[in-house]
């Protein structure tokens, strides 16, 4: 079929190149000289028609380990959560899934408000005074913070926790290298951040202690004790923390942090084989001014109407950036809408029911893969959705996991590619999704291949 949809007309192609003052697309490489030009045909295959094409694009994605298909047990920072369907209805208008920066208010007052109601939220979550918008991800969030905590301290020292995401204390370090400052990185007992060896490594150039809690282990910290340790040495507490754990557990913010950040894609956001995410930042009131991104802010107009500004943007895409806080100069609005649309539709209750599931079913899945031969859980501490088990140092999880694929599961997280001391240790999730069926199944297949 030669039915093909051509964006540019031949007619159009000449009204181009007469412009330009030219007769051929050839002329437009004049300059470059013949011998270093590509001569031949370019090694791809033959153009295929729509419908081939179609036909070999889906028999790629079939290829793919999907949530569809599969049942995960895979997290580690990534979740197979429910998608609402409104969420996708909303994201798809087209004056969300166009638009950008709002850099003209009168003409963005949904996407404003979109960004205002999402900053809310967060501030409700986390107990803290003031949220932006625009983080990439949990991740970058988390080194935002650390260089924030640098800016506000003048202190060249910071101290994490090795029970913080790998990923995310690599970007840290990423970070820490550019602006000259020192990380160091405390042990883990039990599953949480060794308490005697963080007291020991704070000190009057410390700018601030980094937590993950529920941590990469799954393992809910101990925030109370920790405030202190960092607050007694004049520095900054920062926690990140997974926010639908919020529906259960105490906001980091009453419990003395002073930055807050974390991932929403447990908040509407399909894993899409590993982003795009949005992550969220929020802080005391204190460090407002220092914040990276963008806040959006409500006033109104000259007759009275609520409308919504960008009330403080630091980033360097509009500031000096010698000024500047950030130099992150992409928009994450779309996706925090999603995060946005998930609240609203689920409301206070809603969340505090998804918690509950979460830490329900991934208890219950604990005790059951816990109590198969071969398999021990790993940690005793208290955990949200995600546990470690320990499957044995001669265990290969590679062969496991490819094994567990060939049943329909997505298996757990290999630690030891992280930590070798927790070589044979398996990090597993297990959310809403799971069903009781798909546990014991789990479970029967990890006992066989264990």
């Amino acid at each position: 079929m030669k039915h093909r949809y051509l964006p540019m007309t031949e007619q159009d192609r000449a009204d181009m190149l007469a412009a330009v003052g030219v007769a051929s697309v050839d002329e437009l490489f004049a300059d470059i000289p013949a011998s270093v030009r590509f001569q031949g045909t370019l090694n791809i295959s033959e153009q295929l028609n729509e419908q081939a094409m179609l036909r070999h694009m889906r028999q790629l994605s079939g290829k793919n380990a999907d949530f569809d298909r599969y049942a995960s047990f895979l997290g580690a920072g990534m979740y197979d959560h429910h998608l609402p369907v409104v969420v996708n209805h909303v994201i798809s208008r087209s004056e969300f899934y166009t638009a950008y920066t709002p850099y003209q208010p009168e003409i963005s007052q949904g996407e404003l408000q979109a960004i205002f109601e999402f900053q809310s939220y967060i501030c409700e979550l986390t107990g803290m005074k003031v949220a932006n918008a625009s983080m990439y991800d949990g991740a970058t969030a988390l080194a935002e913070a650390g260089a924030l905590a640098h800016g506000a301290t003048k202190r060249r020292k910071i101290v994490v926790s090795r029970a913080v995401h790998p990923e995310a204390r690599h970007i840290l370090n990423t970070t820490a290298r550019g602006l000259n400052l020192e990380v160091v990185e405390v042990g883990f007992k039990n599953g949480l951040t060794d308490m005697e060896q963080l007291a020991s490594s704070v000190d009057s150039d410390t700018a601030a202690v980094i937590v993950q809690s529920p941590n990469f282990f799954g393992c809910i910290e101990d925030i109370a004790s920790i405030e202190p340790v960092i607050h007694g040495a004049g520095g900054l507490l920062v926690v990140s923390s997974n926010p639908l754990t919020l529906g259960l557990l105490e906001a980091p913010g009453r419990l003395g942090a002073d930055i807050v950040v974390g991932d929403t894609q447990p908040f509407g956001i399909p894993a899409s084989f590993g982003g795009p995410s949005c992550g969220y930042f929020a802080v005391a009131e204190a460090w407002m001014r220092r914040m990276p991104g963008r806040i959006v802010g409500q006033t109104v107009d000259r007759d009275g109407k609520r409308g919504f500004v960008l009330t403080l943007q630091a980033r360097e895409q509009h500031i000096r950036r010698e000024k500047a806080t950030s130099n992150i100069c992409s928009n994450q609005a779309l996706l925090a809408l999603c995060a946005s649309v998930y609240l609203s539709t689920m409301g206070k209750q809603g969340i505090v029911d998804v918690a509950q599931l979460n830490v329900q079913k991934a208890h219950y899945a604990a005790n059951e893969i816990g109590s198969r031969q071969g398999i021990e859980l790993a940690f005793a501490s208290p955990f949200f959705n995600e546990f470690v088990v320990n499957l044995g140092e001669q265990a290969d999880l590679t062969a496991i996991n490819s094994k567990l694929l060939e049943h329909g599961m997505i298996g757990g997280y290999d630690l030891g590619r992280d930590y070798p001391e927790l070589k044979g240790h398996m990090l597993i999730a297990v959310t809403e999704q799971r069903t009781k069926e798909e546990i014991g199944q789990f479970a029967d297949r990890l006992e066989e291949l264990v």
